[in-house]
């Protein structure tokens, strides 16, 4: 890559993007019971002696000048590049870190080069967190499906971090679960119990691994291992430096899930009651019928403990009464992520609600659609309009599929995330 200005020279965050001036330390990531090295984690820092030195404030300073998202991927290319100029192999994992902004950005022309060189001779974990799904659902889950594709694998990064991250996390499906350091940092409030068991409950559904970030001491990989990590990476095992030329190898690959783990999103996305109905048995009734089990399963989404995923179709604006957006409103101040969707409806229905407007002559209008995923509890009530005319709205008549199947619920949920406009 050509580098066109000195990275001491830069007087502005401009020239330093436009120079590429970003360099890449890696921290050793380690199996936990040999204490061997499986891969590293790269950081990146901007200049040195420059107020964009450390990667908080070059970025900051990239977003006011709206380039966050080309920094994004100088950071990720430069990781690459220092990578395979140290001559890791696939025996060893790479983890690059990709910001939410970047999501829907190609990748700069000049740059190209080295990431089709890394897609072939890399083993990279992309490594996400809640605020990037959060932020822009459709691209993430695209992102984590084009890492996979390629042999990929994805991490959710920071979880504890925000009680959101717990329901998110089997959204995505993640290969490697990364503690946040504060886990191990203050391990005695009364959450870290919670997430640790949420953590360890998904990895035992999934054969997801467990990386806790942050440890410093005997006592912190003690309390590690306890908390069902099998992987780590802090100061006890190496500060972030330059990959060793050449780089070693390693006997223990982290494990990444089967690909095929989870079910593509057809282009266009089958529907929420597509999903559902093509599983479960499908009947009939009213919409008065069917209006004590939504309200239920909204009632799902205020717990405070195990703050969900509330995602709901209501097929038209008029159908998002006062008193509902109220309740989607309560449910918004516990849970982890609300969006609602239909025609007409605004970008915020509701305090705390994501809205996402459908066309006209979207198939989701004809649909009813109610789906709640926490670390524990899923459920989805999908429903479509049979269309009869001549009927008072309590009369209305739909066809249904309900579930609890958690792998058919998530399936359900991430068709429909794909619905969901950036923030």
């Amino acid at each position: 890559m050509t580098v066109t200005g000195s990275p001491r020279a830069a007087r502005t965050v401009d020239e330093v993007i436009d120079a590429r001036a970003v360099t890449t330390l890696f921290q050793p990531l380690v199996d936990l019971e040999r204490r061997e090295p499986v891969g590293y984690e790269a950081l990146s820092r901007g200049p040195a002696g420059t107020p964009w030195q450390a990667p908080i404030a070059l970025f900051e300073a990239a977003r006011e000048v709206g380039r966050a998202a080309e920094l994004d991927w100088i950071c990720r290319v430069r990781a690459y590049e220092a990578a395979l100029a140290a001559g890791l192999d696939d025996s060893m994992t790479l983890f690059v870190n990709i910001e939410p902004m970047a999501l829907r950005t190609p990748c700069p022309d000049d740059l190209f080069p080295a990431t089709v060189a890394a897609q072939s001779k890399l083993r990279v974990v992309t490594e996400i967190t809640e605020r990037a799904i959060a932020g822009d659902p459709s691209a993430l889950l695209s992102t984590a499906a084009a890492c996979r594709a390629i042999g990929w694998g994805v991490a959710f990064d920071d979880v504890g971090s925000d009680p959101a991250s717990l329901a998110l996390m089997p959204l995505v499906r993640p290969d490697v679960v990364k503690l946040d350091m504060g886990l191990l940092h203050d391990p005695h409030r009364a959450e870290v119990a919670h997430v640790v068991n949420a953590a360890i409950a998904y990895a035992e559904r999934t054969g997801a691994v467990i990386l806790a970030e942050g440890i410093e001491t005997e006592e912190h990989l003690e309390l590690a291992r306890t908390m069902g990590a099998t992987l780590g990476q802090g100061l006890l095992f190496g500060a972030p430096a330059p990959l060793p030329v050449p780089s070693e190898t390693c006997g223990t690959r982290v494990p990444l899930l089967p690909a095929d783990g989870v079910p593509p999103v057809s282009v266009p996305p089958r529907s929420p009651f597509e999903i559902v109905s093509g599983a479960r048995p499908v009947l009939r009734t009213t919409k008065a019928r069917l209006a004590p089990i939504s309200r239920f399963l909204e009632s799902k989404a205020r717990d405070e403990v195990e703050p969900p995923v509330l995602l709901a179709c209501f097929q038209e604006a008029r159908f998002f009464t006062p008193a509902v957006a109220q309740r989607f409103a309560d449910a918004a101040t516990t849970a982890a992520f609300v969006a609602v969707l239909g025609v007409g409806l605004d970008e915020r229905p509701a305090s705390g609600v994501r809205g996402a407007r459908l066309s006209e002559d979207d198939p989701l209008r004809g649909e009813w659609n109610v789906i709640v995923v926490g670390p524990y509890f899923a459920a989805a009530l999908t429903a479509r309009d049979l269309g009869a005319g001549g009927m008072t709205e309590a009369e209305q008549r739909f066809e249904y599929a309900l579930t609890h199947d958690r792998e058919l619920v998530l399936e359900a949920a991430r068709a429909l995330m794909h619905w969901i406009s950036p923030a």
